[in-house]
Protein backbone atom coordinates (compact mmCIF):
# COMPACT_ATOMS: atom_id res chain seq x y z
CA UNK A 1 0.00 0.00 0.00
CA UNK A 2 1.33 3.78 -0.88
CA UNK A 3 1.85 6.15 1.45
CA UNK A 4 -0.76 8.42 -0.49
CA UNK A 5 -3.49 5.85 -0.51
CA UNK A 6 -3.70 5.98 3.43
CA UNK A 7 -4.21 10.00 4.24
CA UNK A 8 -7.00 9.70 6.45
CA UNK A 9 -9.38 13.03 7.22
CA UNK A 10 -7.55 16.55 8.37
CA UNK A 11 -7.93 16.35 12.50
CA UNK A 12 -7.73 19.43 14.22
CA UNK A 13 -4.36 21.10 14.33
CA UNK A 14 -2.83 21.92 17.83
CA UNK A 15 -1.01 25.23 19.07
CA UNK A 16 2.44 24.04 19.76
CA UNK A 17 2.99 25.82 23.20
CA UNK A 18 6.15 28.37 23.45
CA UNK A 19 6.14 28.65 19.28
CA UNK A 20 4.11 32.28 18.79
CA UNK A 21 1.56 32.77 16.68
CA UNK A 22 -0.16 29.76 14.90
CA UNK A 23 -3.20 29.42 12.72
CA UNK A 24 -5.76 26.82 13.88
CA UNK A 25 -6.96 24.67 10.76
CA UNK A 26 -5.35 22.33 7.81
CA UNK A 27 -2.19 24.50 8.13
CA UNK A 28 -0.30 25.37 11.35
CA UNK A 29 2.53 28.50 11.39
CA UNK A 30 4.57 29.03 13.62
CA UNK A 31 6.40 32.24 13.15
CA UNK A 32 9.36 33.89 14.60
CA UNK A 33 9.67 37.65 13.28
CA UNK A 34 9.71 37.97 9.29
CA UNK A 35 11.49 40.05 6.84
CA UNK A 36 9.32 39.44 3.98
CA UNK A 37 11.48 38.45 1.11
CA UNK A 38 14.72 37.22 3.24
CA UNK A 39 13.27 34.93 5.05
CA UNK A 40 13.42 30.99 5.26
CA UNK A 41 10.79 28.91 5.28
CA UNK A 42 10.23 25.01 7.13
CA UNK A 43 7.08 23.36 5.76
CA UNK A 44 6.74 19.72 7.58
CA UNK A 45 3.84 17.55 6.34
CA UNK A 46 2.45 14.20 6.84
CA UNK A 47 -0.66 12.94 8.57
CA UNK A 48 -0.04 13.23 12.65
CA UNK A 49 -2.51 10.08 13.18
CA UNK A 50 -0.48 7.23 10.96
CA UNK A 51 2.46 7.43 13.08
CA UNK A 52 5.83 8.29 11.20
CA UNK A 53 3.37 10.10 8.68
CA UNK A 54 3.92 12.21 11.03
CA UNK A 55 7.93 13.24 10.77
CA UNK A 56 7.57 16.26 9.28
CA UNK A 57 5.36 17.50 12.12
CA UNK A 58 7.70 16.56 15.23
CA UNK A 59 11.08 17.91 12.83
CA UNK A 60 9.59 21.13 11.96
CA UNK A 61 8.17 21.54 15.62
CA UNK A 62 12.02 20.98 16.88
CA UNK A 63 13.04 23.23 14.14
CA UNK A 64 11.11 26.25 15.53
CA UNK A 65 12.68 25.83 19.02
CA UNK A 66 15.80 25.19 17.53
CA UNK A 67 15.65 28.19 15.25
CA UNK A 68 14.30 30.72 17.50
CA UNK A 69 15.40 34.22 16.87
CA UNK A 70 15.98 33.60 13.65
CA UNK A 71 14.33 34.83 10.11
CA UNK A 72 12.62 31.50 9.90
CA UNK A 73 8.80 30.35 9.10
CA UNK A 74 7.60 27.00 10.20
CA UNK A 75 4.34 25.30 8.80
CA UNK A 76 3.30 21.91 9.52
CA UNK A 77 0.32 20.68 7.37
CA UNK A 78 -1.84 17.11 6.51
CA UNK A 79 -0.23 17.99 2.20
CA UNK A 80 1.20 19.97 -0.05
CA UNK A 81 -1.58 22.50 -1.37
CA UNK A 82 -1.72 25.03 -4.20
CA UNK A 83 -2.39 28.04 -1.04
CA UNK A 84 1.31 27.33 0.19
CA UNK A 85 2.53 29.10 -3.63
CA UNK A 86 2.05 32.47 -1.90
CA UNK A 87 4.25 31.81 1.12
CA UNK A 88 6.43 30.10 -1.23
CA UNK A 89 6.89 33.14 -2.82
CA UNK A 90 7.51 35.56 -0.12
CA UNK A 91 11.06 33.47 1.36
CA UNK A 92 14.34 33.15 0.21
CA UNK A 93 14.48 29.53 1.02
CA UNK A 94 12.44 26.47 1.87
CA UNK A 95 13.15 22.64 3.64
CA UNK A 96 10.45 20.75 2.98
CA UNK A 97 10.37 17.54 5.27
CA UNK A 98 8.23 14.55 4.95
CA UNK A 99 7.95 10.63 5.62
CA UNK A 100 8.74 8.28 3.16
CA UNK A 101 7.75 4.94 2.25
CA UNK A 102 10.66 3.54 0.21
CA UNK A 103 13.86 2.73 1.48
CA UNK A 104 15.08 1.26 4.52
CA UNK A 105 13.23 2.45 7.55
CA UNK A 106 15.36 5.22 8.71
CA UNK A 107 16.80 6.38 6.13
CA UNK A 108 17.67 9.76 5.74
CA UNK A 109 17.44 11.14 2.14
CA UNK A 110 18.15 15.23 1.31
CA UNK A 111 17.88 16.50 -2.34
CA UNK A 112 17.26 19.71 -4.23
CA UNK A 113 14.00 20.76 -5.74
CA UNK A 114 13.86 21.39 -9.21
CA UNK A 115 10.47 23.29 -10.51
CA UNK A 116 8.25 21.35 -13.14
CA UNK A 117 6.53 22.10 -15.82
CA UNK A 118 3.11 23.86 -15.45
CA UNK A 119 0.29 21.56 -15.90
CA UNK A 120 -3.43 21.60 -14.73
CA UNK A 121 -2.50 19.23 -12.17
CA UNK A 122 -0.06 21.89 -10.94
CA UNK A 123 -3.45 23.78 -9.72
CA UNK A 124 -5.08 20.53 -7.81
CA UNK A 125 -5.79 19.72 -4.28
CA UNK A 126 -2.29 17.96 -3.42
CA UNK A 127 0.74 19.07 -4.48
CA UNK A 128 4.23 18.50 -5.04
CA UNK A 129 7.28 20.39 -3.62
CA UNK A 130 8.77 20.94 -7.59
CA UNK A 131 4.39 22.05 -8.73
CA UNK A 132 4.44 24.45 -5.78
CA UNK A 133 8.05 26.37 -6.30
CA UNK A 134 6.44 26.32 -10.29
CA UNK A 135 3.49 27.84 -9.07
CA UNK A 136 5.37 30.81 -7.19
CA UNK A 137 7.30 31.53 -9.79
CA UNK A 138 4.12 31.78 -11.93
CA UNK A 139 1.82 33.27 -9.92
CA UNK A 140 3.97 35.56 -7.35
CA UNK A 141 6.85 36.05 -9.63
CA UNK A 142 9.62 34.88 -7.26
CA UNK A 143 10.63 31.29 -6.46
CA UNK A 144 12.92 30.49 -3.49
CA UNK A 145 15.95 27.87 -3.17
CA UNK A 146 14.27 24.87 -1.75
CA UNK A 147 15.29 21.24 -0.84
CA UNK A 148 13.66 17.97 0.21
CA UNK A 149 14.29 16.22 3.35
CA UNK A 150 12.69 12.44 4.07
CA UNK A 151 13.10 9.40 6.25
CA UNK A 152 12.27 6.25 5.59
CA UNK A 153 9.17 5.15 7.43
CA UNK A 154 8.68 2.04 9.18
CA UNK A 155 5.24 2.07 9.68
CA UNK A 156 1.91 4.21 8.62
CA UNK A 157 -0.32 2.24 10.64
CA UNK A 158 -3.02 4.84 12.91
CA UNK A 159 -1.09 5.67 15.84
CA UNK A 160 -0.35 9.34 17.54
CA UNK A 161 3.73 7.90 17.96
CA UNK A 162 6.86 7.47 15.57
CA UNK A 163 8.23 4.22 15.64
CA UNK A 164 12.16 4.08 17.05
CA UNK A 165 13.79 3.85 14.54
CA UNK A 166 12.29 6.67 12.61
CA UNK A 167 12.18 8.71 15.88
CA UNK A 168 15.80 8.32 16.79
CA UNK A 169 16.41 10.60 13.51
CA UNK A 170 14.89 13.78 14.56
CA UNK A 171 17.81 15.01 15.70
CA UNK A 172 19.81 14.35 12.64
CA UNK A 173 16.79 15.83 10.52
CA UNK A 174 17.19 19.08 12.92
CA UNK A 175 21.58 18.66 12.20
CA UNK A 176 20.76 19.07 8.35
CA UNK A 177 18.12 21.68 8.10
CA UNK A 178 20.31 23.84 10.26
CA UNK A 179 23.77 23.18 8.83
CA UNK A 180 21.89 23.58 4.89
CA UNK A 181 20.88 26.98 6.57
CA UNK A 182 24.45 27.77 8.18
CA UNK A 183 23.11 28.67 11.92
CA UNK A 184 24.00 27.26 14.76
CA UNK A 185 22.19 24.10 16.10
CA UNK A 186 20.34 24.09 19.89
CA UNK A 187 21.75 21.05 21.16
CA UNK A 188 19.42 20.65 24.21
CA UNK A 189 15.87 20.86 21.51
CA UNK A 190 15.36 17.85 21.09
CA UNK A 191 15.25 17.15 24.67
CA UNK A 192 12.56 19.59 25.44
CA UNK A 193 10.21 19.16 22.11
CA UNK A 194 10.84 15.72 21.31
CA UNK A 195 7.90 12.95 20.83
CA UNK A 196 8.27 9.89 22.10
CA UNK A 197 8.50 6.47 20.09
CA UNK A 198 6.19 3.81 20.06
CA UNK A 199 7.21 0.82 22.23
Amino acid sequence: MRKDEIRSPEPEVRKPRGTGKTKEGPISKISNQIDVGRRTLIIGYGNPLRSDDALGWHASRLLAETLKGQNVEVITCHQLTPELAEPLSQCSRVAFIDADAEGKPGAIHRRPVRPQALTSSSFTHTCTPSGLLSSAKHLYGRRPHAIVITVTAQSFEFGHTLSPVVSATLPKVVEQVCNWLGVPQNKDAHKTGAYPAAK
